[in-house]
């Protein structure tokens, strides 16, 4: 199954501060805020959405098509992600803007005050998917994760012209889509992703119902954090799988694309959606385990025992086969 990973590629520069961020907010004062946290470390890392997602999924086996525009300055981003089992041929390398920077700053409660810096990725606009496809011969799902709007919503409306199935993950850009270019994106699509927040923001954002939102995609996908996921098709009772526990909280950047790794992998290797949630939950924990999106490692038997001792042995046979 070839899939293609569409969106942005960054630089996250990881930063935590050592206390609350609410404790920092005055009531009455919300309104104004104007504050500056003095943080204690600084990680700089590999990211962005659609090359950790890409990572992932190499890191489980497969062979990724990685899609979305870097600066000159991605030579040793590229080499690692080639290293890793990712395929970057159909990565646009842009002649003015540097690779984009995600800056995220983390408190004790692991919540997140971000910035994202667009830089090349605003060039993402102006790739086309059907030199991407004859490259490989085929692509049997592209995923339209975070990236430029303009790139996102050119990339949904070419798999429909050129009957490509697509998966919808708009995840932060949300917040800076429109209802109408938000439907646009979704109408269609074989799988939506969200987590608990943006799916009632989506179905804020388009005015359309849960029901709605469902008549539109095959297959809506929810992340719940410590509560798992839920999978959600018309006609069909939601289907809510646990989470893994984490044992060791390290940062929770790119769990959310750990999951989504997790999950396309299971789904390529023609596993069902419990399945394919399972292992996405359990990819999502190697990730917030980890300093980094792209630093963890997953040894197939240390893999497999946890599998097994959250999910149980027929489950662990079924990804066994694969690994």
């Amino acid at each position: 199954m070839r899939i293609a990973i569409t969106g942005s590629i960054a630089t996250d520069h990881l930063m935590t501060f050592p206390g609350r961020f609410t404790d920092q907010l005055v009531a009455g004062k919300i309104d104004s805020v104007s504050l500056s946290f003095l943080v204690d470390t600084l990680e700089i890392r590999r990211g962005g959405i659609a090359a950790n997602i890409a990572f992932g999924m190499a890191r489980l086996g497969l062979r990724p098509i990685l899609v979305g525009a870097v600066g000159a300055d991605f030579d040793d981003y590229r080499s690692w992600l080639e290293r890793s089992g990712v395929d970057t041929a159909s990565v646009h390398v842009s002649e003015m803007n540097h690779t984009s920077r995600f800056l995220c700053t983390t408190d004790t409660d692991h919540n997140q005050i971000a910035s994202f810096y667009a830089g090349a990725m605003s060039e993402a606009r102006n790739i086309e998917l059907g030199p991407v496809a004859e490259r490989v011969g085929t692509l049997d799902l592209v995923i339209i994760s975070p990236n430029d709007p303009e790139a996102m919503l050119r990339h949904t409306s070419e798999c429909r012209e050129r009957g490509i199935p697509f998966a919808a993950d708009p995840s932060q850009q949300l917040a800076r889509m429109d209802g109408a270019e938000i439907r646009q994106l979704l109408d269609g699509a074989c799988f939506l992703f969200t987590n608990e927040y943006e799916t009632a923001l989506t179905e804020q954002k388009t005015g359309w119902s849960e029901d709605e939102v469902l008549a539109r995609v095959e297959v809506r996908v929810t992340t719940m954090g410590q509560k798992g996921a839920r999978i959600d098709r018309t006609g069909e009772p939601s289907l809510t799988v646990p989470a893994v526990q984490v044992e060791r909280p390290a940062d929770p950047t790119g769990g959310g694309d750990a999951f989504r790794a997790g999950f396309l992998s299971a789904l390529a290797w023609g596993l069902p959606l419990e399945r394919s949630a399972q292992l996405g939950n359990m990819i999502a924990v190697h990730a917030l385990e980890t300093v980094g999106p792209q630093e963890y490692e997953l040894k197939p038997g240390l893999l497999l025992d946890r599998f097994a001792a959250a999910y149980g042995d027929a489950a662990t046979a079924d990804i066994a086969a694969h690994l």
